[in-house]
């Protein structure tokens, strides 16, 4: 009965929410384009119509054509996939790095503790950026190893948190209960302390998903992520800018997509710091 209560009441809290409830519906909005791409595109995001180029925004295409004749609301409409791909994908990785390395750091201390937050102490302090560019030319050109790239950076933040948390709890009678019980420190740190960790890293993700998506389109508008023909907005952005006076909406829509959905998680992150972790909560 009191988790049903604390459910209903966090659903409530959920409703009031202005920001939880904006940045939702605009996720919301941006899955289902996701998911039903190819009902809403009017044409694949590689057809090519050569005698249709430069077109400029119509009926017949409602975001206007690129230099090869592609229907560009089409290829914006594809190019939500490869944005919730980037954020699910990065968030995996930042998690898990994240988590073992704070959890490892807050449990067992000392030597351990010292070596580990040295370490991420040092991803920390180098510019994401320059680290990222580093990563992506020794692995090489592809959105995978963009998004890769960028999560070896982003994951010290999760660290940091998680090790502050993870030291709080550890001495916690239910943490002295479970040793007393015998469990072994796997199970204390993965089934005594993170579940309490877990209101605190949804907050982190949700925030720091459009850092994520932003790092990623902008590797790829350099041209070190995704490679033509693919519909990155990033990608798409950087070969727009070569006819921007003469095909302005060729940057200008996938640059309102990716607002759009930073937009979102920013809204949905915000609402969600209020919602679970009061003591953060936004003036």
């Amino acid at each position: 009965m009191n988790k049903n209560k604390k459910w209903k009441e966090t659903l409530n809290e959920c409703r009031k929410n202005k920001n939880f409830m904006i940045g939702f519906v605009i996720l919301v909005t941006v899955v289902l384009v996701a998911i039903f791409a190819d009902v809403i595109a009017p044409y694949h995001y590689t057809e090519q119509n050569t005698g249709g180029r430069f077109e400029a925004p119509s009926m017949a295409h409602l975001f206007g054509t690129d230099d090869l004749g592609r229907d560009l609301f089409s290829r914006i409409i594809y190019g939500t996939r490869l944005a919730l791909w980037v954020a699910g994908l990065g968030a995996a990785i930042q998690i898990t790095i994240g988590v073992v390395v704070g959890l490892a750091c807050g449990f067992f201390g000392k030597w351990i503790d010292r070596i580990l937050t040295f370490l991420t102490d040092l991803t920390w302090c180098i510019p994401g950026t320059i680290l990222a560019l580093a990563v992506v030319t020794m692995m090489g050109k592809s959105l995978t190893n963009t998004i890769i790239a960028t999560s070896l950076v982003a994951w010290a933040s999760y660290a940091r948190t998680v090790r502050a948390k993870t030291m709080s709890l550890r001495n916690m009678a239910f943490v002295e209960t479970g040793e007393a019980f015998g469990e072994s420190n796997a199970a204390l740190m993965f089934r005594y302390i993170f579940p309490n960790i877990i209101p605190s890293l949804i907050v982190m993700v949700s925030l720091n998903l459009p850092g994520t998506i932003l790092s990623t389109t902008t590797l790829s508008f350099l041209g070190l992520g995704s490679q033509p023909p693919s519909p990155d907005w990033g990608l798409a952005i950087s070969m727009g800018l070569d006819y921007i006076r003469r095909a302005p909406w060729l940057t200008i829509f996938p640059g309102l997509a990716l607002v759009y959905v930073t937009f979102g998680f920013n809204l949905l992150g915000e609402g969600l710091r209020d919602i679970l972790d009061p003591h953060m909560k936004s003036q």
